[in-house]
């Protein structure tokens, strides 16, 4: 519970997403208190908290945690969300209320190497936002990083991404907030059953004499077709690929299947290297090299050996997509930013309280 401040004291509350937004709170919290110290005439305390921001039926952010903040005499509250929101099909960085003394900013528009700084200078810039006006020390002047927006009929102010590079730089936001590095674990399955394929390729002479005749070119044809087998499979079989049910929300949903996508490739391509090297060592411990030599009827190197290992990682992929999947179901809400938000999900039952933000 957050402790009443004195009288000359303003407290900011930070309410993080669980995940990245947390993260990155938590790197520039000290920092932010004292950059905010030099704005405002009132000591400045910095408070963070994190908790999962709903959404509700009709898309609107459920702000309900402001309500019970408010007991303990919070002055302003600023939410950081991994949910990529959007306005006018331009990516939407902020959106500060200052009357409600309520912002709301959305971590994936920052970019995948959101740098403290840049964090630092969009927090600041709510919060300066927010402050009341007997409170302000010192002029705030941004960088011109974003450009800030006076909506009159919401009463907000909002800042926008550049439209040439907001989308590229949201949608690797959410691929970063995706966490596939995380997600490369989960297919620890898919990557057994492609090993006891791929094996065969060290026992089996014929594949050492199909991977000497290939050529580079047609190996990496082979290796791109088995990435995208297994990619595919998951997406299918996991039912991944998300469906606007609204026209409006068509690009959102774009971001999140290209965010997937992107999240899945880097899965499969990590799973796929990992298979390379587990078949190369096995290959050049198990296979002699004289006896492979009279096999394909040449000199044998490493060369061969890395062929032997591309073609039959190919081969083990390829297999294994038909079999392969999520060790567990579940994970699915915490691989897709789509499968996620789904389960912040207000029922249509549940009936509305607080503030909304849009």
């Amino acid at each position: 519970m957050t402790n009443v401040p004195g009288p000359a004291e303003m407290v900011v509350y930070v309410i993080a997403d669980p995940g990245l937004p947390t993260g990155r709170v938590s790197a520039i919290q000290d920092s932010l208190e004292s950059r905010l110290q030099t704005l405002s005439s009132l000591k400045v305390r910095v408070e963070s908290q994190s908790e999962l921001i709903r959404i509700r039926p009709d898309n609107t952010l459920e702000t309900r945690v402001v309500e019970h903040l408010s007991e303990g005499r919070v002055d302003v509250v600023i939410l950081l969300t991994e949910i990529p929101r959007y306005l006018d099909k331009r990516p939407l960085i902020a959106e500060a209320y200052p009357e409600e003394r309520v912002a709301v900013i959305s971590c994936p528009t920052l970019g995948a190497w959101a740098t403290k700084s840049k964090l630092m200078r969009v927090v600041t810039d709510c919060a300066y936002r927010l402050m009341s006006d007997e409170h302000v020390a010192e002029t705030y002047v941004d960088d011109g990083w974003g450009k800030w927006i006076v909506r009159d009929d919401r009463a907000s102010q909002i800042m926008l991404a550049d439209p040439r590079t907001g989308l590229p730089r949201t949608v690797m936001g959410v691929i970063m907030a995706n966490e596939p590095w995380r997600t490369v674990p989960k297919l620890s399955r898919a990557l057994a059953a492609a090993s006891a394929t791929g094996a065969f390729g060290i026992f089996y002479n014929s594949i050492w004499q199909m991977s000497e005749a290939l050529s580079t070119g047609r190996l990496f044809v082979i290796s791109a077709l088995a990435i995208i087998s297994m990619v595919g499979w998951l997406l299918i079989s996991n039912r991944l690929w998300e469906r606007p049910k609204y026209d409006r929300l068509s690009v959102i949903v774009l971001l999140y299947n290209l965010s997937t996508v992107t999240t899945l490739v880097f899965c499969v391509v990590t799973l796929y290297i990992a298979l390379w090297v587990f078949i190369f060592v096995a290959g050049v411990i198990v296979i002699d090299p004289r006896f492979m030599a009279t096999v394909i009827g040449g000199d044998v190197d490493l060369v061969n050996y890395s062929a032997i290992a591309w073609l039959s990682a190919s081969m083990g992929v390829v297999a294994g997509a038909l079999g392969s999947g999520f060790d567990d179901q579940m994970d699915l809400r915490h691989i897709t930013m789509g499968a996620r938000e789904r389960q912040r999900a207000y029922t249509q039952q549940e009936p509305p309280a607080g503030p909304t933000v849009s």
